[in-house]
């Protein structure tokens, strides 16, 4: 064999050699390395050396992984049937046990996930899947985050993305909702007029204990129904406020007997008749 056929065959062998031994890992990535099986460390990031057909590596991406969550048919806590979806952000926080302890950890992940939002959205009742929206997330995330962690898996963001109902739960829901601002109106308008009854109340007390003031809004009434100069108003005037019109000098005492005497003699008048 000549000798540059022998060099060549030789350079082949370094450079499969050095391609096969020599591995350079991003920041972001880790190399979980086994020997002859075994596990024997995790290596990263930047250059490092394997003994080849010794070692072997399996590459870890350490970056937040985002995943969406297939839409699931839940039934909740008030048997009303919804499609609720939902995504997930996670990350490998420990490369080792994301390699030995699960086959797949995106898949282990993404299933758990699934089956996770399925149970706890059943314990809940319809309304609170739509106001109460950021407990459920904060409730799947801690299960998730629970459950994953043998498996070196940090489960950071849980969001629930759509809660889908059929048509007729839709107008169920919008006849409910005018229900209760009829209601709401309904209270608020008997509130107000309790209150009312209440100003009134107080102001008929005030009036009855105070009995110029009532005098005052007796004439006041005088005043606005003699506004209309077309009409004529018969209407019944209390002989304790003559005095009012008396002249001046004229005492309430004295006013009220001429009153008395006036109205003696009409009476007498009427009999005589």
């Amino acid at each position: 064999m000549p000798p540059i056929t022998i060099y060549l065959i030789i350079t082949i062998a370094v450079i499969g050699f050095l391609s096969s031994a020599i591995r350079i890992l991003r920041e972001y990535e880790r190399a979980v390395v086994f020997t002859l099986g075994r596990f024997t460390g995790v290596k990263g990031p930047g250059l490092i050396i394997l003994i080849p057909m010794v070692q072997q590596m399996v590459r870890i991406d350490l970056r937040t992984i985002v995943e969406d969550v297939p839409t699931q048919d839940v039934i909740s806590r008030d048997n009303v049937s919804v499609k609720v979806n939902a995504v997930l952000y996670y990350r490998v926080v420990d490369a080792e046990k994301a390699v030995n302890q699960v086959e797949n950890f995106q898949a282990a992940t993404s299933q758990l996930a699934q089956t996770t939002l399925r149970s706890v959205l059943g314990k809940h009742e319809l309304d609170e899947m739509l106001a109460e929206r950021d407990k459920l997330n904060s409730d799947i995330q801690e299960i998730l985050d629970e459950q994953t962690d043998a498996w070196g898996i940090k489960v950071n963001i849980v969001e629930i993305k759509h809660v889908d109902i059929d048509e007729s739960m839709i107008r169920a829901i919008a006849r409910q909702a005018e229900a209760e601002r009829n209601r709401r109106a309904k209270v608020i308008n008997a509130e107000g007029e309790n209150q009312a009854a209440d100003k009134l109340v107080s102001a008929a007390r005030k009036l009855a204990v105070q009995g110029e003031a009532m005098q005052l809004r007796y004439l006041s009434a005088l005043h606005d129904i003699s506004g209309n100069p077309g009409s004529t108003v018969v209407f019944p005037f209390p002989m304790e406020m003559g005095h009012l019109f008396a002249p001046k000098g004229v005492t309430k005492l004295e006013s009220d007997q001429k009153l008395e005497q006036k109205s003696g003699h009409q009476s007498d008048e009427g009999s005589e008749s």
